[in-house]
């Protein structure tokens, strides 16, 4: 067992904050004392867990509060410690984090899952108030599913079956991929143990079979780019596990999965990246269904890069991922990348960006105002947001997320709810299909308006969405959303 010590965390500090040292040496003393006799399902001593997490959020340059949060994230609901005791000792913004993590007392609560519920909402819900909970709580995860193997066989599938389905598109929503992938795989080896091997197993093989393959592509692209004076850096990734899993249960062949190689050609430049694209497909012949520019249509977790499928040596196909090196970073790390890039600002603009520039802000404000009830909350969150989507766009391009089965009525309430209440028609990709038309990935969407029209009743056996269907409700008040 290779057992994480302060001195590293220490280490990891001087590499970006050293002016850290002296709080974070403070918060570890306090929390080892407030810790002490508490031993972990591994039999360490339970400071070894904070320790852990706090180290994660070091990986992801984390500010100072942030990192002592880490180290207590566990005091309030552990210990005798409290609140008061934390900001007096501390500061405010660290004893906020830190009662921002802590479950709800069970107290509260007649059954397990009133209260498995209320804390999933406390910790989804904080996202309006600091981002960096949120953050916290997916290292608190990332480290405790790292360390899954000393748990009971029914913890094990429980705290995987809760990964999934929570905290896996809590990352994806703030564009922490790397997290993800991780919480991906790991919940899959717990869940269906012979088919994570099977597919890890495959996966290594093709990682051999293609290296000739990937490492001539390299050598070849990093020529051409040399050659057009474009300082580059390519990596060779596999798709994760878990990826791979998904893309077969939805009936793909492994063969035929384009994305199971990929080359990142990381560049300077956003005109890099478009003359990158050049080169590479005069060399290698792309599949054109599988272009897709996410550069000027990024994701709704500020995802952007260029995603191109090329026809490979060997009979292979290659996924391209071309992407300057600031957009490498947020592609890996999301939101977190502020930290790296915005230093003492970066906790003010992970706010005020993951409020004005991420829909998942906004759909997670609109349920928790709609739904009183946690149970309710819980399920609308699953089902619309950490559900299937899809993308379809605005007549400006602007690319819009809503659940799989959505209706024009959905984007246009999505959009303003004044539109929405008046919409009596949809033009989608220049065609008029109606309000109940469900909407497509990629779809154009432009909505006709009447504003002498209302909403329809009818509309409520159509919509997919809370926010659509509560709009509609207010002029039914008698039916039930």
């Amino acid at each position: 067992m290779n057992t994480l010590t302060l001195d590293d965390l220490i280490k990891k500090l001087e590499e970006y904050n050293p002016d850290a040292i002296s709080i974070v040496e403070k918060a570890y003393k306090y929390a080892e004392f407030l810790h002490e006799g508490q031993l972990r399902k591994s039999g360490e001593p339970y400071i070894i867990h904070p320790l852990n997490v706090a180290y994660i959020l070091a990986e992801l340059s984390a500010d100072s509060d942030t990192i002592c949060a880490g180290l207590l994230h566990d005091t309030l609901e552990d210990t005798n410690t409290s609140k008061e005791e934390i900001t007096n000792l501390f500061n405010s913004d660290i004893a906020n984090l830190v009662d921002g993590v802590t479950n709800i007392s069970k107290m509260n609560f007649t059954s397990k899952e009133q209260r498995v519920n209320a804390n999933t909402r406390k910790i989804v819900t904080s996202i309006m108030e600091d981002i960096r909970i949120i953050i916290i709580k997916l290292a608190d995860r990332l480290h405790n599913m790292r360390t899954l193997e000393y748990q009971t066989k029914e913890k094990q599938i429980e705290k995987s079956l809760e990964t999934l389905k929570i905290y896996v598109p809590l990352a994806y929503n703030i564009g922490a991929y790397r997290i993800r992938n991780e919480l991906e795989d790991i919940s899959l080896s717990y869940l269906r143990p012979d088919e994570y091997k099977k597919i890890d197993e495959l996966r290594s093989n093709l990682e051999i079979e293609s290296k000739d393959c990937l490492n001539e592509m390299v050598c070849k692209i990093n020529e051409l780019l040399n050659n057009k004076n474009i300082p580059n850096e390519i990596k060779i990734r596999i798709k994760n596990v878990y990826g791979i899993y998904r893309k077969i249960k939805d009936g793909n062949k492994i063969e035929d999965i384009h994305d199971l190689l990929i080359l990142k050609v990381l560049v300077d430049s956003i005109d890099d990246c478009y003359l990158s694209l050049g080169s590479i497909h005069s060399e290698y012949n792309p599949i054109n269904d599988k272009f897709k520019d996410y550069i000027y249509n990024p994701k709704t977790n500020m995802y952007k890069s260029i995603h191109t499928t090329v026809f490979a040596p060997d009979d292979r196909l290659v996924q391209m991922q071309i992407r300057t090196f600031d957009m490498d970073k947020v592609a890996s790390y999301g939101i977190t990348t502020y930290w790296n890039i915005k230093k003492g600002q970066a906790k003010y603009d992970m706010q005020e960006d993951i409020k004005d520039k991420f829909q998942f802000f906004t759909s997670i404000a609109q349920l928790n105002k709609i739904f009183v009830n946690d149970e309710d909350f819980i399920t609308h969150l699953t089902g619309e947001l950490f559900g299937k989507n899809i993308y379809v766009y605005t007549s400006k391009g602007k690319p819009i997320e809503l659940p799989v089965g959505s209706t024009p009525i959905d984007f246009a309430y999505k959009i303003d709810d004044n539109l929405g209440n008046t919409a009596i028609d949809a033009r989608v990709n220049n065609e008029s299909v109606g309000v109940f038309y469900e909407l497509k990935n990629g779809d154009r969407v432009v909505i006709v308006s009447d504003t002498s029209s209302r909403p329809k009743e009818s509309w409520l056996d159509y919509v997919k969405t809370s926010k659509a269907r509560s709009k509609i409700l207010e002029y039914y008040p008698d039916k039930r959303i």
